[in-house]
């Protein structure tokens, strides 16, 4: 079941540097949201706020009716313990840039390695998920591959599965492309693609305009650490308002 994420003040700093300024978002159950905005602008930081990889220095992140990272004390917010926070996490998938796969470990027993692991499943339903997954990815004929066997978009495919192994109820992808060879990246796109169609709800950081135009139902531009526009994905793209917006896209298309 996919939920709705709900940021509310959402303020970080590093060394005294803002890097996310007051952020305030909703992103509905079930839709897709592309950040896009340059480097550096707070796009990355915004989604480890978002499963507490990086810790708020104020605001709320709501997955459903849960806050993430923190329990309500009176006026007051109260950090959870790590092992509270992990078991949240386990909600909220992330694919990164890198694939980060485990070498010595075959591509099935990378995605069954989580449900095993943390949750104590049991090996045969773990085994099936993981199959199906695999086969949703396009790579039911590679179980047995070695990760180093695979291309880097087969790898990323793969980390998408091991993803889903968790069955969370949101998906955060932090430039999942950026590290492929450019024939690689449609295989990936495709099912990021898919896994929209399936209800999903994916928060997407990627400088590909193609896929926001036809995936994304919102898009949210940053810079410098700000929201500087967001809405509908087609009115955006098509008709910026921001000139900091129109600057951004006439040099990515």
């Amino acid at each position: 079941m996919s939920e709705s994420i709900k940021l509310r003040g959402i303020c970080k700093q590093f060394s005294g540097k803002t890097i996310l300024h007051n952020i305030d978002l909703d992103m509905e159950a079930g839709s897709v949201t592309v950040i896009l905005g340059p480097s550096g602008s707070g796009k990355s930081t915004l989604l480890r706020c978002i499963n507490h990889l990086e810790k708020v220095d104020s605001g709320t992140v709501h997955i459903g009716q849960e806050l993430i990272g923190y329990r309500q004390k009176g006026n007051y917010l109260v950090e959870l313990p790590e092992a509270k926070s992990a078991r949240q996490r386990q909600k909220i998938g992330m694919v990164f840039q890198q694939f980060n796969l485990f070498p010595h470990r075959t591509v099935l027993q990378n995605v069954m390695d989580a449900p095993q692991r943390i949750r104590n499943e049991s090996t045969s339903v773990v085994r099936s998920r993981a199959t199906a997954l695999l086969t949703q990815v396009g790579l039911a004929h590679r179980i047995n591959a070695w990760p180093r066997e695979l291309s880097g978009g087969q790898q990323q495919r793969v980390a998408i599965a091991r993803a889903l192994s968790m069955q969370p109820e949101v998906m955060l992808f932090d430039e999942p492309t950026s590290a492929l060879d450019p024939e690689l990246v449609g295989d990936v796109l495709q099912v990021m693609k898919n896994l929209a169609q399936s209800g999903m709800t994916m928060v997407v950081v990627t400088h590909e305009i193609g896929f926001a135009r036809e995936v994304a139902d919102n898009i949210v531009f940053m810079d410098q650490g700000n929201i500087v526009e967001s809405g509908n994905s087609h009115s955006l793209l098509d008709n910026p308002q921001h000139p900091r917006l129109r600057e951004f896209l006439s040099s990515v298309l």
